[in-house]
C-alpha cells in the first residue's frame, strides 16, 4: 500500500530526501494510522496541528484510530499565528 505524504510550512524539514516540493509517495503497512505515519517521519505531534485525510479533518483522537487506505493522501500542517 502506498499514501502521498504532505508536509507543510516549519514540518517540511522532516519528508526524505527523494520527497518533490512538499509532498512524498511512501510505502506503508496495513494498520497503519496517521500518527504512525508522522512518527515514521519524525514530525512532533504538537506540530501537527492540522491533519487531513483526503481533505478531511482528522481529530487528535482519530489520528490514532483511523487505518490509512491505499492512495490516502495525509496533509499537515502546523500551528500558525499572525493577525
Amino acid at each position: 500500500m502506498s499514501v502521498q505524504l504532505e508536509l507543510y510550512a516549519s514540518l517540511m524539514k522532516h519528508l526524505p530526501p527523494e520527497a518533490v516540493r512538499h509532498r512524498v509517495r511512501v510505502d506503508i503497512d496495513p494498520g497503519t494510522t496517521a500518527h504512525a505515519l508522522l512518527d515514521r517521519y519524525q514530525v512532533p505531534f504538537e506540530q501537527a496541528h492540522l491533519v487531513l485525510r483526503n481533505g478531511v479533518f482528522l481529530h487528535q483522537e482519530e489520528r490514532d484510530q483511523t487505518l490509512l487506505q491505499d492512495g490516502d493522501v495525509i496533509a499537515v500542517w502546523p500551528p500558525v499565528a499572525g493577525g
